[in-house]
């Protein structure tokens, strides 16, 4: 069985269903060049695995045998970044084409703490560069030249079976690095995939690792978990594997004591993954739906205990996010931002009045508390009219200003709004340096030594002219000792 794994299996253009029309054409040029210019080049990573499940790829990865100095030397638009391994972005206006140089798998040494640690800055093979990856699917490549996917891992095979199986020993390669236990969940959920048997066992053995791993890598990863609309069950698996308790324990325990399986945290997930704007959500909506079920215990908790008195919400949400948001170093936009919809959505609940309510329109954050409201009522099954009186005044209030701005256009410059931005950059105005032996009439040229008319006239002021430099006369000569003599 694993001697077939490791066998090399081309597909023809005529037995797979990738097409060049399907590729970003910013992508086709760096392959193209690469490949024109007599360097192997590959489409690689998980652009290959969408396009042959018939998905929209996200982003589009070049592999190739070329060195990263000559891939700057071949495109103008290069730019080299990393430490460890140099790896080339291609910049096409805000889009990046990564393009990296093939590996391999450098030799393991396992240090004291029992990772392996890996230097990952040596050359390779095509072959070599497939074993190195993660997961047997990302592992395919689809040639420029042929128009053939290459598979040199057993990713077709698995594809196929709707399988995520790690290339070489899971508990090495979770060992190497920890992030790739919540990269499995991750595909897992987000292709519909079953996780192999090895890499099971292997994530329930080893999940307490990813408390070893970089913190950014780790939030990042996170917030990656609600794209795609697989949400509920991205995070669901990294509770059954207990990956949530070493990384977010607060959700982990909420979940725990509210019916686990029945928390109501999978309901607001659920409906988040289901709502229209779902792929255009920012994290801090995404931060807020997740948290809101602590947060709602909370409010209920603090209301319980003073009933006579306001509870300020403001305060509840950051005391809920605040562990967390240090924990993971959460941006502090996202965090501001998820705390300020937890508040906002009592006020989205009452029907909307003229004055205040309506200056809430103008609020950065209205569309986004819009769809975290949206989404609450979706999940708790609420009355979404008093939403909808939100949504119609909204409409109304942007097409209001809509009009306003393309009236503004049509009248020229001076209807244009104070805080809009100039189209063209200002001057700046460039001061003349004053020196601190001139006074205000004093010639801006320091080097003049030109003696100014003594009958000048005084000024208007009736203040005398300054003396400049040139007016003093210059010191007399002392005699010498041998001239005092004579």
């Amino acid at each position: 069985m694993f001697f077939h794994r490791d066998k090399t299996v081309i597909r023809q253009r005529s037995e797979h269903c990738i097409s060049r029309a399907n590729i970003d054409p910013d992508a086709l040029k760096v392959l193209y060049r690469l490949a024109n210019t007599g360097h192997t080049a590959f489409l690689v990573g998980g652009s290959v695995r969408d396009l042959l499940l018939g998905r929209q790829p996200k982003d589009f990865d070049v592999g190739t045998d070329a060195r990263p100095n000559d891939i700057r030397r071949l495109f103008r638009n290069c730019f080299l970044i990393g430490r460890r391994f140099r790896l080339a972005h291609i910049v096409f206006g805000k889009k990046v084409i990564e393009t990296s140089t093939f590996r391999r798998q450098p030799d393991e040494n396992e240090s004291e703490d029992g990772l392996y640690q890996t230097e990952d800055n040596t050359f390779g093979t095509p072959k070599e560069d497939a074993k190195r990856r993660d997961f047997t699917v990302n592992g395919l490549f689809y040639d420029i030249k042929t128009f053939s996917v290459i598979d040199y891992v057993g990713g077709l095979r698995d594809l196929e079976k709707k399988v995520l199986r790690c290339i070489g020993d899971p508990d090495i390669r979770f060992r190497e690095d920890p992030v790739r236990m919540m990269r499995a969940v991750k595909f897992t959920a987000r292709l519909g995939f079953t996780l192999d048997r090895s890499a099971r066992k292997a994530i329930l053995k080893h999940h307490a690792d990813i408390t070893k791993a970089s913190v950014p890598r780790v939030c990042e990863e996170i917030f990656r978990l609600f794209t795609f609309s697989s949400s509920s069950a991205a995070f669901r698996l990294m509770w059954e594997f207990k990956l949530l308790s070493d990384i977010l324990p607060e959700i982990s325990a909420f979940i725990d004591r509210s019916g686990k399986d029945t928390s109501p945290v999978w309901s607001y997930l659920h409906a988040m993954d289901n709502d229209p704007a779902s792929a255009d959500c920012t994290n801090g909506v995404r931060m807020a739906v997740f948290f809101y079920p602590m947060f709602a215990e909370r409010v209920r908790q603090e209301e319980a205990a003073t009933p006579n008195f306001r509870v300020n919400r403001q305060h509840l949400a950051r005391t809920v996010l605040e562990p967390i948001a240090e924990h993971l170093h959460v941006p502090k936009a996202t965090f501001f931002t998820a705390a300020a919809l937890l508040d906002l959505h009592r006020r989205l609940s009452e029907s909307p009045k003229k004055g205040r309510s309506h200056r809430f329109f103008y609020h950065p954050i209205f569309p986004e508390a819009l769809t975290f409201h949206r989404i609450i009522l979706t999940a708790e099954g609420g009355d979404t009219t008093v939403l909808k009186e939100w949504e119609e005044l909204y409409e109304q209030e942007v097409g209001r200003r809509e009009a306003a701005r393309q009236a503004a256009a049509e009248n020229g410059d001076e209807d244009t709004p104070r805080d809009e931005e100039p189209l063209e950059p200002r001057r700046r105005r460039h001061h003349r340096r004053r020196f601190p032996d001139q006074g205000e009439g004093a010639p801006s040229n320091p080097q003049q030594t030109s003696a100014p008319d003594a009958n000048a006239p005084l000024p208007a002021s009736g203040e005398p002219r300054p003396i400049t430099v040139s007016e003093v006369p210059a010191p007399v000569a002392m005699p010498t000792s041998a001239n005092a003599c004579e």
